[in-house]
């Protein structure tokens, strides 16, 4: 699956990780494979399991049974049950009634994280917006008042192109879309970056172009406060954002909501995730799941 060892002698991450613990009773030893697996006394968080599985298996070469290992081993790490998390959503939750999602939130609140997530769970086409490509942004961040226009108008052509030709070309294999931005993403931030006449010629254009985009059946806010998108943002560390201040942040918070109660939708979702971590809380990103379909 793509893995390469690293040759630092530390643990790392991995695609996928497969321990054979025990094939009947046989005992084997090479260089590539050890059976049974010889850790397996030492890691309750195999013994608990395992005992529920088969209590009374017992291990060929100690010769003692699963729960007598479970009794005698140092390990003493507290095992919790998650399985109640671990169920696929998709079993559970049915998002096919939406055709089209749009998850939307300031810089650094973790669009393009939930909208990877609800892809890879629900079969979805995933829309990301290309802000990567854009050679003006690193400009932006260093010269606003001149790199501005550019910088807008570039998105506002990109996020275009990119909506007509994503959400138009029909997926047979895909159940839904999901872009982790909206159209209205450009109009919001515009607001914000430009003068006043700049910001009126930008209005008009694209107004023009929203009028052939399909819009979202759902559209998801993201709210975070000031304070954890700025910690978001250090955090993930792409050096032109570094200089981004919390009153530009609070700006593009303000447009969006000013958006939002302009809305005559039942079909727009806020939600604060302010206190929570959904990549690594399965539990939250349960929350926000159900809060979508609500």
């Amino acid at each position: 699956m793509g893995r390469e060892r690293l040759t630092t002698g530390e643990y790392t991450s991995r695609p996928i990780d497969i321990d054979i613990l025990f094939i009947d009773d046989i005992q084997e030893s090479s260089q590539s494979l050890v059976i049974p697996h010889p850790e397996i006394q030492n890691r309750k968080f195999v013994l608990q399991p395992l005992a529920e599985v088969n209590s009374k298996l017992v291990h060929p070469k100690l010769q003692k049974n699963i729960i007598k290992l479970l009794a005698e081993t140092n390990d003493k790490s507290e095992i919790i049950k998650l399985s109640k998390w671990l169920v696929n959503p998709r079993n559970e939750y049915d998002i096919s009634k939406f055709n089209y999602i749009a998850i939307e939130g300031n810089i650094g609140a973790g669009k393009t994280s939930l909208a990877s997530l609800l892809g890879s769970d629900f079969n979805a086409k995933l829309i990301l917006e290309r802000f990567k490509d854009n050679p003006f942004l690193p400009k932006f961040y260093k010269n606003r008042q001149r790199y501005a226009f550019p910088l807008e108008m570039s998105f506002l052509a990109d996020r275009y192109q990119q909506l007509i030709d994503d959400i138009t070309q029909f997926d047979l294999f895909k159940d839904c879309i999901i872009a982790d931005y909206d159209a209205y993403k450009s109009l919001i931030f515009a607001k914000v970056t430009l003068q006043e006449e700049e910001y009126a010629l930008y209005k008009k254009l694209f107004h023009l172009m929203h009028k052939e985009l399909p819009k979202p059946d759902v559209y998801v806010y993201l709210y975070q406060n000031t304070e954890r998108l700025l910690k978001n943002i250090k955090k993930r560390g792409r050096a032109y954002e570094q200089t981004i201040e919390a009153d530009y942040l609070q700006k593009i918070n303000e447009g969006y909501l000013e958006f939002i109660k302009t809305q005559h939708n039942e079909n727009i979702k806020i939600i604060d995730i302010s206190e929570m971590d959904f990549v690594k809380n399965r539990k939250e990103y349960l929350f926000i799941l159900k809060e979508i379909l609500k």
